[in-house]
């Protein structure tokens, strides 16, 4: 066996072939030091996550950029409307009914003589507040549910699947005009727990496809093999491996969620004035549209680019998250 040891020049390792590898030390110092690694390691040579892959990618699409700016800004005058809106969205005078833009009133006035610019800025925040309820609560009961059906299986997971396939068939529409017209509560929330009533069966199978592929990995196999509980299994192990599905699919969701709380007011079965609501609007205003285009536009247009903000940024979070397109 050759000699190891240490000359000049640079740091000699013995190898398992019984030959020797030789790294210039300056080159061995350099490697230890450096913040990044190659492609796929991240600072200091340590492998790369998928979320901090997807971050990176998020971070350089435009696509994402520019939605997520949108959604920000909808978030803020959601929470503080008065920021840029100083007027009262329930304030209305008959005698400016169907009047154009004025000093103080860009939007104009709709049919009954309020202000579009005021309610178009305060309807934002009943639209938020319903998607982002609604999604949260349709991702939590469904990946809950498709969670451990697809990880325990068995007659539990069979029952689940039928009931999918039951809500499945229920059209959505049809759906609220039934269950919501008996209510007659003015809040957001019957509205909600109708969305989270018909959407889990899709997060809850996207879940369950997702658990009955990673339980098959074997890193799942082996902390089964070394004792791990099921808890401990599912949580730490699958869940982390799972979830970038059910992240996709409610981010696209929940620009859906959006518009179908806006139909469903429209419709007059969603919420009731005095709520403020872009379905709200845009129905008051349909009788109007000939002599009074702008009040339809509008809630019609701020709608339009809500959702279409949320759909781009669920393209964008997919995109990133998709490992065929690594």
């Amino acid at each position: 066996m050759p000699e190891q040891g240490y000359d000049n020049g640079g740091a000699i390792a013995g190898t398992g072939m019984g030959g020797a590898m030789d790294l210039a030390t300056g080159e061995a110092s350099a490697l230890e030091r450096a913040p990044g690694g190659p492609g796929g390691t991240g600072p200091r040579g340590r492998p790369r996550s998928l979320w901090s892959d997807a971050w990176r990618d998020l971070r350089r699409n435009p696509v994402f950029v520019v939605s997520a700016l949108v959604i920000l800004f909808l978030v803020f005058i959601s929470l503080w409307p008065s920021a840029i809106a100083s007027g009262n969205p329930l304030d209305c005078d008959l005698a400016d009914a169907q009047r154009g833009a004025a000093p103080g009133h860009p939007f104009g006035f709709d049919g009954q003589g309020c202000d579009v610019y005021t309610r178009t800025v305060y309807g934002a925040r009943t639209s938020v507040t319903v998607g982002v309820c609604a999604t949260l609560g349709v991702a939590l009961l469904g990946s809950v549910l498709g969670g451990l059906a697809g990880y325990f299986g068995g007659a539990g997971d069979a029952v689940l699947s039928r009931i999918t396939d039951i809500f499945f068939a229920i059209p959505v529409v049809l759906g609220g005009l039934v269950l919501l017209s008996v209510v007659t509560s003015n809040s957001v929330w019957p509205v909600v727990g109708f969305m989270v009533l018909l959407g889990w069966p899709q997060i809850s199978r996207i879940a369950r496809g997702s658990v009955i592929t990673a339980k098959q990995h074997d890193y799942v196999q082996a902390a089964r093999a070394l004792g791990a509980s099921d808890t401990r299994i599912l949580l730490r192990h699958i869940a982390p491996n799972a979830v970038a599905p059910v992240i996709v699919v409610a981010t696209i969701a929940l620009g859906t969620y959006i518009s179908l709380e806006a139909t469903l007011s429209y419709l007059g079965v969603g919420l009731k004035p005095p709520s403020v609501s872009w379905g709200i609007d845009i129905s008051a205003a349909s009788p109007y549209i000939r002599n009074a285009p702008h009040a339809l536009l509008w809630p019609s247009g701020a709608l339009a680019i809500t959702v279409l903000a949320f759909i781009m940024l669920g393209d964008a979070v997919r995109d990133a998250l998709d490992p065929k397109l690594r």
